[in-house]
């Protein structure tokens, strides 16, 4: 077996990082990332590998197999970067041959006799005892109360349980970023945030739609209480998102305006006894029916010329609706000031994915609101769209863990199978090409899970924003080659619903658009960052 080289591995992850560093001081001289968009793109994501490359250094230098994994994922890292500035040398600023330095070793790990010896090598995780028990906790909750329902509800597009909301409730799941001192288990510092990798990993390998999920929109109503939050709103909110008294959703994306924040139309303008009216329509507002409050953000200055610096966020308290649409009018006298008259009405976005949580066009006629529902109270009018990216930049962190999690599922339902199927006299586990499929499999996800647990210790020391998004973007774009080549493996029967392998194709799907769609996030966030970095 070949031994790893973790020298080698570093010069290469170093030749990588000049040529990402080349570009971006190159594009940060060539004007505006519009005109480049492409090459802006591709540089994103290309750095964001290079960083996972980085961050796994650490990791390979723990055993043997840590090290094979490593070199393994560097040189499927470098070898992306060289076939994305291949013939645009010129375009990204950097000499033909920029990463000539790194053919020998890129000629050792990817050799696909290497590989294949990487089949069955996932790899330990070096979490320690403490959330060695969360992932054994989630593991089993996942197993015994969301497995059994996953594969009904996508077929039927049915509601997520009930008894999975109360059981994740008396585990704690919706308090994990919840301070302590309002009934959460938030002490501070790396826990909080590694404790949510490692339990949203777990229960999205049970099912994305009715496990991994459910946690989001707590945690990021959650952050942007926490962050701007009056004390009387965080004693009468957190208490209940903990325990899962009050369930989320998240309403902020609008029909015409996805990622574009800065020009949402929904207003809230003030209103008599004390309130708020909400009008206009938000989109992709997922557990909207089943959520008891929506965290909304809306417009409270009329001069859009504001852009950003106009928005206010709002927690909106709401009946539970039916799972597959939902109408609610506002009696005179609701939430102790409601005028009567307002409406809510929920549509159901039927999608090919992501099942059990459902998402919803809601449209707000003169829906009231009180005065304490306004996050940051009068102090809070204008920094909704701060206090929502709080929430949003943690959510990426997590829907990272949400990928890994699918693509753990996929990993272990081809692997078995690749044993228990047989073709041309013996089992396809058997064969080089699905060995080395295997192998890449199980070194991304190693590789995304500890990128994954670096960023939860960069973030618990206010830092890793930058990191968030990256983990993100790349990650959610290796779920979808996971889980592609997971039902490859299977054939025929890969194409069959009554394998759990072709929903974690279709859940997989939806990571790259939700959370901040890929192209936006890289664009507008990553490649935007590393620009300025290199200019300053």
């Amino acid at each position: 077996m070949t031994s790893p080289d973790l020298s080698a591995a570093a010069a290469a992850v170093d030749a990588a990082r000049g040529v990402v560093d080349a570009a971006a001081r190159h594009l940060a001289a060539a004007g505006s990332i519009d005109d480049h968009q492409q090459v802006a793109y591709d540089l994103a994501h290309a750095a964001s590998a290079v960083e996972n490359a980085r961050v796994l250094l650490d990791y390979g230098a723990r055993g043997d197999a840590e090290g094979r994994i490593t070199c393994a994922f560097v040189a499927d890292a470098v070898h992306e970067l060289a076939s994305r500035i291949l013939g645009r040398e010129a375009a990204w600023g950097v000499e033909p041959g920029a990463l000539d330095a790194t053919r020998d070793f890129l000629a050792a790990y990817r050799d696909p006799a290497f590989l294949a010896e990487l089949a069955d090598e996932e790899g330990p995780r070096h979490l320690d005892s403490d959330f060695e028990m969360v992932q054994d906790t989630f593991r089993r909750f996942a197993e015994d109360k969301i497995r059994p329902h996953a594969e009904h509800v996508h077929r039927t597009n049915a509601d997520v349980p009930e008894e999975v909301i109360s059981g994740l409730a008396e585990l704690g799941a919706f308090g994990l970023s919840v301070p302590e001192e309002y009934g959460g288990f938030a002490a501070g510092g790396e826990s909080d945030y590694l404790g949510m990798v490692v339990a949203t990993e777990e229960l999205s390998r049970g099912s994305l739609g009715i496990g991994g999920s459910l946690i989001t929109r707590p945690e990021i109503l959650t952050r942007a209480l926490v962050k701007g939050g009056t004390e009387e709103q965080k004693r009468h909110w957190l208490p209940k998102l903990a325990s899962g008294e009050a369930m989320a959703a998240v309403a902020v994306t609008e029909p015409d305006y996805g990622s574009d924040v800065a020009n949402l139309k929904v207003t809230a303008t003030r209103a008599g006894g004390g309130g708020w009216l909400i009008n206009g329509v938000k989109t992709w507002c997922t557990f909207g029916a089943r959520a008891d409050v929506l965290m909304l953000l809306a417009r409270t200055d009329p001069d859009r010329s504001k852009a950003h610096r106009g928005l206010t966020l709002f927690v909106v308290p709401k009946p539970r609706g039916a799972g597959h649409g939902f109408e609610l009018t506002q009696e005179a006298g609701d939430d102790g000031g409601a005028p009567g008259g307002g409406r809510m009405e929920g549509r159901a976005i039927d999608t090919i994915g992501y099942r059990g949580m459902h998402s919803y066009e809601v449209a707000f006629d003169g829906w009231w609101v009180a005065d304490d529902c306004q996050i940051g109270g009068e102090e809070g009018q204008g920094r909704g769209f701060y206090l929502q990216m709080e929430g949003f930049e943690n959510g990426r962190l997590q829907t990272a863990a949400r990928a890994i999690g699918v693509m753990q599922a996929a990993y272990e339902e081809a692997r078995q199978y690749a044993l228990d199927r047989s073709v041309f006299g013996h089992p396809i586990a058997e064969y080089q090409l699905t060995r080395v499929k295997l192998a890449r499999m199980a070194v991304l996800i190693q590789a995304a899970r500890q990128f994954a647990y670096e960023v939860s210790r960069l973030m618990a020391k206010g830092e890793g924003s930058l990191e968030a998004s990256m983990v993100k973007a790349y990650v959610c774009k290796a779920a979808e080659w996971v889980t592609r080549e997971a039902m490859q493996i299977h054939g025929g029967m890969g194409y069959a619903e009554e394998f759990p392998v072709s929903r974690y194709f279709v859940d997989a799907r939806v990571l790259s658009i939700f959370e901040g769609a890929d192209e936006t996030l890289c664009l507008k966030i990553i490649a935007r960052r590393l620009l300025e970095q290199a200019a300053a």
